[in-house]
């Protein structure tokens, strides 16, 4: 069955990209969390999707202008509604976290980090974090820019990084036309399960990747329905806002893979 991987710590529930998500996301049953990460001013690591600051906390700004200690002040709680409106976490003391707080607070989690920033200097940053914890065998790195992940996988070969959009692609064509997508510098896919018109998720595809020894994880599964679907189709991952769906659905066993494409994979981070 696939791994359950709590997208920003299960933004459905609990603010984005808290400890109180992360926190909550692994009480639902998340076997993973998904993260996102720039530099502050004075170059820690921090966990934040946006550029700025101004859609999920009270602060405002770019990130990349504020110091961790900075950052570690805002209310991170701030704009998250439940059904009603109701901000039941505004002012309840959540900040923007550092890799360094989340890598020490859950050791055995299987973590997916995207760089929200490219070229060599979070990237380089993110490694000697995942390196001090121990974690390079239980990490994944992903990022838009492909820049950032080629300076990954040259600073440390052994950690797993997702194919970039257009390695993606390439891989998409070769398994449409039926040849072997051969030796990559990736270890998994991170897609969606469409990009506009174009289906990237299906049975050739998983397939294809299994064969080559990849994983394949979806972003980012919310409806019980594409759950089943993806399951069906063996993915390696869904990364979900609702990560208690997710456990609901593959615990009552409603979600069954198909046994010809179970990944045997040792080449995956799973």
């Amino acid at each position: 069955m696939p791994t359950i991987y709590a997208h920003r710590g299960g933004a459905g529930l609990r603010p984005e990209n808290t400890i109180a998500a992360f926190d909550h996301g692994i009480a639902c049953g998340a076997e993973g969390l998904e993260l996102d990460v720039h530099l502050s001013r004075d170059g820690v690591v921090v966990i934040h999707h946006d550029h700025t600051l101004e859609r999920t906390t009270n602060g405002r700004g770019p990130v990349a202008l504020l110091t961790a200690a900075e950052l570690a002040s805002v209310d991170a709680g701030f704009h998250f509604q439940q059904d009603g409106g109701a901000r039941p976490f505004r002012g309840q003391g959540l900040s923007v976290p550092t890799l360094h707080e989340v890598l020490r607070r859950y050791p055995v989690v299987e973590l997916i980090v995207e760089l929200k920033v490219g070229g060599e200097t979070l990237a380089r940053r993110v490694i000697d974090e995942v390196r001090a914890a121990g974690a390079v065998d239980r990490v994944a790195i992903g990022s838009f820019h492909i820049e950032a992940l080629r300076a990954i996988r040259q600073y440390e070969p052994a950690i797993a990084t997702g194919a970039a959009k257009a390695e993606t692609r390439w891989a998409l064509y070769r398994s449409w036309v039926g040849w072997p997508l051969g030796d990559t510098p990736y270890r998994e896919f991170q897609v969606p399960e469409r990009s506009g018109l174009t289906r990237i998720v299906s049975r050739r595809f998983v397939s294809a990747a299994h064969r080559a020894g990849l994983a394949v994880k979806v972003w980012t599964v919310n409806a019980p329905q594409d759950m089943r679907r993806l399951v069906s189709l063996g993915v390696d991952g869904l990364i979900t806002d609702r990560p208690d769906l997710a456990r609901q659905l593959i615990s009552s066993g409603r979600a069954e893979p198909d046994p010809a494409l179970r990944s045997g994979s040792s080449r995956g981070s799973r």
